[in-house]
C-alpha cells in the first residue's frame, strides 16, 4: 500500500518561469508528485528571474535568499559552471553563504510541513545538505549529471559527496552510468536505481499543422530537409561535432538546413565553426528556445540530433531532455551513445546511435536517414509509441513514490521501529 508523503524538495535548480530551459525535468517530478495526492514543498534558491508560486499545481514553492550583494546571486540554475566545466569564482564566494542558507530552509521548511521524506536534486550540493539536515526523516537523493562530475574531480566536493551517500536512504539516477558512477563514490548498491526521466508527450507530438508553420517560418519548403537539436552550448553537448557532419554532408544536400537552439559559453565559437566549415549561412541560431518552441520545431525537422560527449574534463549529460522530446515528437533521431542516451533509444528501431567525437559516423547516419523517407518514418513512429507507452512522467512519478515508500521503510529499520 503507497504510503501518502510530505514531501520537501531542496534544489538548485527549476524553470524560473513558465517555459524556462533550466531545470525542465523538475517541474513535472515535483507536480507528477503532487497529483498523485503527496504534499510537495520545493526549497529552492531565489534568482532575479525566479516568478513561481506560491502554490501552482498543488506544489508549494519556498525560494531562500542568500547573497548580500547581487553580483552573488550565481548559485544555481546552471550559473555556478563555466560551460560546464569550471567553477566560476563568484560560486566559491557564494557557495557558503548558499549552503548555509539551504540547509536553514530545508529544516525549516521540513519542520513546518510535516516532513515525512527529505529529497536532494544533485549530489553536490543539494544532496549533501539534505544529509546534513536531519536523520529522523527518510532520505532520497537524485542523480542529474554534472554533480557527479563534481564529485568525481574536486576532493573536497568527493569527501562531501561520500558522507552524503553513506548517509542517505535511498539513491536514484537519470542513467545507469551515473549510478554506476555513484556506486564507485561509495553508494550501496542495493539502495541505488535508476529511474530515466519521462516527457510531455501531450507537448511533444506529431502535429501536421505545427509542422506546417515551424517549417514556414524557417522557409523550407517541401522537399528541403531540416536537421534540428537545442541545448546549453557547453562542451559536453557535442554541437562542434554536429556542425563538421553537417559540412561533410551539406555539398549534397543543398537545400539541407541545420537549426541550433539555445546559448551559452560556446556561442561565438560554434558560428565561427560553421563559417570555417564553408555552411555559415545554413546552420540557424534561433537562440534560447522555451519548451513549447522546441515542441514547435521538433515537429518541423526531418531529423533530430543529440550530439552529445564526455567533454575534455570527463563530464557527460546524465540524459538530455531532447532526447526524450524527439521520441515523443515521432521526429527520427540520430544521437550518441553515452550517458543515459542508450537506456531509452532502442539503436535502429526508436532511433539511431553513433559513437561520440565521431563526426563521420555522424554523417554517415544522417545521410541514411535523409535518403530513406520510409525509414524516417518507421522510426519516428516507433518512437512515439514508446514514449506514450513507457516514457511519460505519470510513470516516473509512479517511481518516485514507490523509492519514499522504500526509503520510508528503510528509515524506519535504522530507527528500530519495525
Amino acid at each position: 500500500m503507497t504510503r501518502r508523503h510530505v514531501v520537501v524538495m531542496l534544489t538548485t535548480s527549476y524553470p524560473r518561469f513558465p517555459g524556462d530551459t533550466i531545470g525542465t525535468f523538475m517541474d513535472p517530478i515535483a507536480k507528477g508528485l503532487a497529483a498523485r495526492g503527496h504534499e510537495v514543498h520545493v526549497v529552492l534558491p531565489w534568482h532575479p528571474q525566479l516568478a513561481r508560486g506560491p502554490v501552482e499545481d498543488g506544489v508549494r514553492f519556498h525560494p531562500f535568499r542568500y547573497a548580500p550583494h547581487p553580483a552573488l546571486n550565481v548559485f544555481g540554475y546552471a550559473g555556478s559552471l563555466r560551460a560546464d566545466v569550471q567553477l566560476r569564482g563568484s560560486a566559491y564566494l557564494a557557495a557558503p553563504l548558499a549552503l548555509a542558507a539551504s540547509w536553514f530552509a530545508a529544516r525549516r521548511v521540513a519542520r513546518e510541513a510535516g516532513a515525512t521524506i527529505l529529497h536532494g536534486h544533485w549530489l553536490i550540493p543539494s544532496g549533501a545538505v539534505v544529509a546534513a539536515a536531519t536523520r529522523a526523516l527518510p532520505t532520497v537523493v537524485s542523480l542529474h549529471g554534472s554533480d557527479v562530475f563534481l564529485a568525481e574531480r574536486h576532493g573536497f566536493a568527493r569527501r562531501a559527496a561520500r558522507a552524503a551517500l553513506g548517509r542517505i536512504d535511498w539513491l536514484t539516477a537519470c542513467s545507469d552510468d551515473l549510478r554506476e558512477r555513484a556506486i564507485a563514490l561509495g553508494a550501496d548498491a542495493a539502495r541505488a536505481e535508476t529511474i530515466p526521466y519521462g516527457v510531455d508527450v501531450d507537448r511533444f507530438r506529431p502535429d501536421a499543422g505545427v509542422r506546417a508553420a515551424g517549417r514556414k517560418a524557417l522557409c523550407a519548403g517541401p522537399e528541403d530537409r531540416v536537421l534540428f537539436t537545442a541545448g546549453r552550448f557547453v562542451r559536453k553537448k557535442g554541437f562542434e561535432y554536429l556542425i563538421d557532419a553537417f559540412g561533410r554532408i551539406a555539398p549534397r544536400w543543398p537545400t539541407l538546413r541545420l537549426v541550433i537552439g539555445g546559448g551559452g559559453d560556446l556561442d561565438a565559437e560554434l558560428r565561427e565553426r560553421a563559417r570555417e566549415r564553408g555552411v555559415g549561412a545554413r546552420v540557424l541560431f534561433p537562440g534560447v528556445l522555451a519548451q513549447d518552441a522546441v515542441a514547435a520545431h521538433l515537429a518541423a525537422a526531418d531529423i533530430a540530433v543529440v550530439p552529445s560527449v564526455h567533454d575534455e574534463a570527463g563530464n557527460v549529460d546524465g540524459l538530455p531532455n531532447t532526447v526524450l522530446e524527439a521520441l515523443a515528437s515521432g521526429t527520427p533521431l540520430v544521437a550518441t551513445r553515452v550517458g543515459g542516451i542508450p537506456s531509452v533509444v532502442e539503436d535502429g528501431r526508436t532511433g539511431w546511435l553513433v559513437p561520440e567525437r565521431d563526426a563521420d559516423a555522424l554523417a554517415a547516419a544522417l545521410e541514411r536517414l535523409l535518403s530513406d523517407p520510409g525509414e524516417r518514418a518507421g522510426i519516428g513512429a516507433s518512437a512515439r509509441a514508446d514514449a506514450v507507452t513507457r516514457r511519460t512522467w505519470a510513470t516516473v512519478a509512479e517511481r518516485f513514490e514507490q523509492v519514499y515508500d522504500r526509503a520510508a521503510c528503510r528509515a524506519e529499520e535504522r530507527h528500530g521501529t519495525v
